[in-house]
């Protein structure tokens, strides 16, 4: 099974209106995803994505296609590091190793339709098959008011059967707080988890978390800037809430730092952007190792999220006991119009839990069609 060729699909939508929301840093006014299609002489394909802006990441996944022309699609861990070490001087982290994620997700997608088996087989089985899954969202809004919003907003998920749910903070660590303390009330007994997307400095992370204790909080994710590994481990140490990031980390070198260095209590790894399934499994493997829980951070289409819960499947229980925690599955129900849509058979929650696909694979097909409409 030789590849023959190697396309990038560029998606976006437009986001009007009231539609458009902001993390701590960004506002978001358009939903991209690059895609990526890896063709084989065998006549079966593989699908990936990318994390990130989807031209630039498109950009980098052409110029790395020649090197993959005519090798054998099954030669995953050779492509990943004859890649990798070509693109080193310039990668490492960024925009190289969320194109190279893309890459490699499709190789394993290949692998699995190759050998008739889902890819969590390919990867030693499932430990689950199904997960718990939590809503993010929370974002503030345009044209409402914030507080008002996330709480109709949480309280809506919870409605629909999922037990936990994540807001967006970051905006101060006063507004923060009648927010955290809202939605709190709002939701009841369900999990709730902040994420800053590094909006705070060390001093107003460890403010705030020491202000919003008492409310419950599964994670303070991406408190610091992710540069600020010693920050982080500032945070960690002055407040009570557990610590989470790793999202723009990416490889193996990056999240060892991070585990050495004991910034996290909890290690978010992104298969769309930390090198794909090849990397995550040796960043979980690091993490079972340091005693250090996983959570996949998961921000795409339903390539990226069928990619992540086949990783899902495959984190081991820690610790092994009869009453076991599940790992948990961000599921994105911020605007996003081909999200799902890009699949055939979208990836849906029943009561807040989704199952792991058990076709080929991925175990997806794709919607040529829905391509074609959202096409950038």
């Amino acid at each position: 099974m030789r590849i023959t060729n190697i396309k990038t699909h560029c998606l976006s939508q437009t986001l009007e209106g009231n539609e458009r929301f902001d993390s701590s840093f960004s506002t978001f006014k358009e939903r991209a995803a690059c895609l990526v299609e890896i063709e084989t002489d065998s006549g079966l394909i593989g699908w990936g994505e990318c994390l990130g802006p989807n031209k630039v990441n498109a950009a980098i996944v052409e110029a790395m296609a020649p090197a993959l022309i005519g090798r054998s699609a099954l030669d995953i861990e050779p492509i990943w590091f004859d890649l990798y070490s070509q693109w080193r001087d310039q990668g490492q982290r960024g925009a190289t190793m969320t194109a190279q994620s893309g890459i490699d997700i499709a190789l394993w997608d290949l692998a699995g339709k190759h050998f008739g088996v889902p890819v969590h087989v390919l990867l030693g089985g499932a430990h689950r098959t199904d997960v718990p899954a939590y809503a993010t969202g929370g974002f503030r809004p345009h044209g409402r008011d914030r507080l008002q919003k996330l709480v109709e907003e949480t309280a809506s998920y919870v409605a629909e059967g999922f037990a936990a749910t994540k807001i967006k903070i970051g905006f101060g660590t006063d507004e923060d707080e009648a927010v955290i303390r809202a939605v709190r009330d709002a939701i009841g007994d369900a999990h709730l988890m902040i994420d800053a997307n590094h909006g705070y400095d060390a001093i107003e992370a460890i403010e705030l978390g020491n202000r919003v204790a008492d409310c419950r909080i599964d994670w303070f994710e991406e408190p610091v800037v992710p540069e600020h590994l010693e920050a982080y481990c500032r945070v960690r140490a002055g407040q009570p809430i557990p610590v989470a990031g790793g999202e723009t980390w990416h490889g193996r070198l990056a999240h060892k730092q991070a585990i050495e260095m004991e910034a996290v209590d909890i290690l978010q790894p992104d298969v769309a952007g930390c090198g794909g399934i090849t990397e995550m499994r040796k960043i979980i493997a690091q993490a079972e190792t340091a005693g250090i829980r996983v959570v996949p951070h998961v921000w795409g289409t339903g390539i990226a999220v069928a990619a992540s819960l086949h990783m899902l499947a495959t984190i081991p229980p820690q610790p092994g006991r009869h009453t076991v925690r599940d790992p948990w599955l961000e599921f994105d129900r911020t605007p996003h119009a081909y999200r799902m849509a890009v699949l055939h058979e979208p990836i849906k929650h029943k009561k807040g839990r989704v199952a792991v696909p058990d076709g080929p694979g991925l175990g997806i097909e794709i919607n040529r069609e829905t391509l074609e409409a959202f096409r950038a």
